[in-house]
């Protein structure tokens, strides 16, 4: 358990500790996004893609990935002294998602990262945190080679509420990813905080 001081003398703050999942397509940048903002050695299950996978991993758009996460990545940043987020990167492909509930368990929210070149290929976890009312953030990961779009523009080719905020980010600058995170902390809290709320009559 982590233990942490408010200010000197006082008894220190066991934070709050909150789960956050990072998900997205295959080679979008979840491994990457965990290992910039992580304060701890981030814990990666990446193996070397093969021959044998390549029928079965789409590697268009990604030609020089050659690694791929066949578990999950997992991180930790302290946002504040009493608040502590844990990092669970989901695994990309087909094959592996029947992990993903096991890594929503317990889950405050989400980051859905997405790639403006294979957009398409986030769609699934979109699909997966709405149907679970998990509350997510789409994080458009910016990446050197591709186009740029409004904010407004991906989420109407994603057809996602007006709610769900979508943000452009770095995934390789932390503070650019520590905005995606607070990000999704506000979003949870006023989700949570909408659900709680009487009906007006």
């Amino acid at each position: 358990m982590i233990f942490r001081r408010s200010e000197r003398g006082k008894a220190p703050v066991e934070p709050v500790t909150l789960k956050i999942l990072v998900a997205g397509g295959f080679g979008v940048g979840k491994t990457t996004l965990v290992g910039a903002v992580s304060e701890i050695k981030p814990l990666r299950t990446e193996e070397t893609l093969s021959e044998v996978g390549r029928p079965i991993d789409d590697t268009s758009g990604v030609a020089g990935k050659h690694t791929t996460t066949v578990a999950m990545d997992f991180g930790r940043i302290t946002l504040r002294d009493d608040l502590v987020l844990y990092l669970f990167g989901t695994p990309g492909q087909d094959r592996f998602w029947f992990l993903w509930d096991e890594l929503a368990t317990g889950a405050l929210g989400a980051v859905v990262l997405a790639d403006t070149r294979r957009l398409e290929d986030c769609f699934a976890a979109v699909d997966y945190f709405e149907r679970r009312d998990i509350p997510f953030v789409v994080g458009v990961n910016c990446f050197d080679d591709a186009s740029r779009y409004p904010a407004e523009a991906v989420r109407q080719a994603l057809d996602i509420d007006g709610d769900i905020p979508v943000v452009l980010c770095d995934a390789r600058d932390r503070e650019s990813v520590k905005e995606v995170l607070i990000g999704v902390v506000e979003h949870a809290m006023a989700a949570a905080a909408a659900v709680r709320e009487p009906a007006t009559t």
